[in-house]
């Protein structure tokens, strides 16, 4: 009877310690319980630490209530200005209301991502490829709107949504990359016309102030000069200055106006003046001066011959060179026969 008794009570003990162990339950600081009985939902939503449960007749489902960091798949869509581009996105949220997001929704987590996916394609549609490239805040704003108005009845609240990367074609990126070359050449163009406008103003007030000061050109020379020796590797040419140039050419113009002057100063002395007379200067001889050979004495009574008649006096005898018609210049004349 004892040994009954020892063997009941054993029992009734596994028996509890079974029951206890079913019933026990521990629910996490970050997690909230939601309980089922017979499969109707209690009222009362059990929070964070030791709670029983009836085994068998109730069941509880936690739940978490922490903030979900979910990646959207990458969508492929084609842009209001007919545009092929893809792109991902990353969606954060939370379970605000247990009990809805037990009971409203088969599982929250794929209804969030499904919805996501679709108001991503949707705002790709609606949207240009210079607001999905620049303007990313107003398409995270309306895409957290987009996907935050069915999730509210679901218990599920959206913090918030980024576009992470927007593919663009091979194609398209090479026109974008040749649009914002042309851009950079184009600024670029401009800065450098004002800066050489700029230069030209300053370099027209130096040219001004260097003109009434020509030292200041011989001095800005020497600065060149001391600029260009600090370089030991380069090889240095040294210009004239133009008022070196200038001089250089105001001295050729004055030596051959001194040297005019004495010769026309000196004149010759007139021959009824008081001064003694010099002698010519006699020149030498030139070969047509030279006396030409006396031709033989033809006999008396002989006749003469035509060619003795008529040979004339040798030109170069009677006729004067323009050089011996200077005067006091004296020639030998030549003895002519007749």
């Amino acid at each position: 009877m004892v040994q009954e008794l020892v063997i009941a009570i054993v029992v009734a003990v596994a028996a509890g310690a079974l029951y206890l162990a079913a019933a026990a339950k521990v629910v996490k600081q970050y997690e909230r319980g939601v309980v089922l009985r017979l499969g109707r939902l209690r009222d009362d939503v059990r929070g964070p630490g030791f709670t029983m449960v009836v085994p068998g007749i109730e069941r509880l489902r936690k739940v978490n209530m922490q903030i979900v960091t979910m990646p959207v798949p990458a969508q492929d869509g084609i842009t209001r200005d007919n545009v092929t581009v893809r792109v991902d996105a990353v969606i954060y949220f939370k379970v605000v209301d247990a009990a809805s997001a037990v009971i409203q929704v088969e599982d929250y987590r794929f209804a969030v991502s499904q919805m996501a996916q679709t108001s991503l394609r949707s705002i790709i549609g609606k949207s240009d490829l210079d607001d999905l490239l620049s303007n990313r805040e107003k398409l995270n704003q309306g895409l957290e709107l987009m996907i935050d108005s069915p999730a509210v009845g679901w218990g599920v609240q959206i913090d918030r949504v980024e576009i992470k990367d927007v593919s663009l074609p091979e194609t398209m990126k090479r026109s974008m990359a040749r649009q914002a070359e042309a851009d950079r050449e184009r600024r670029a163009r401009v800065i450098n016309a004002d800066a050489e406008l700029q230069a030209s103003k300053k370099l027209a007030e130096a040219a001004g102030e260097m003109s009434s000061q020509p030292a200041a050109l011989q001095l800005r020379l020497l600065q060149t000069v001391v600029a260009v020796a600090a370089e030991k590797n380069s090889t240095l040419v040294l210009p004239f200055p133009v008022e070196l140039l200038r001089f250089l050419e105001r001295a050729q113009q004055t030596a051959p106006s001194e040297a005019a002057q004495p010769q026309q100063a000196i004149r010759p002395p007139q021959p009824g003046a008081g001064a003694p007379r010099t002698a010519p200067t006699r020149r030498a001889a030139q070969p047509q001066d030279r006396p030409r050979p006396r031709p033989p004495q033809r006999p008396a009574g002989a006749a003469a011959t035509p060619a003795a008649v008529s040979e004339p006096a040798p030109a170069a005898a009677s006729a004067a060179t323009p050089s011996d018609e200077r005067p006091g210049s004296s020639r030998v004349k030549p003895f002519a026969h007749h």
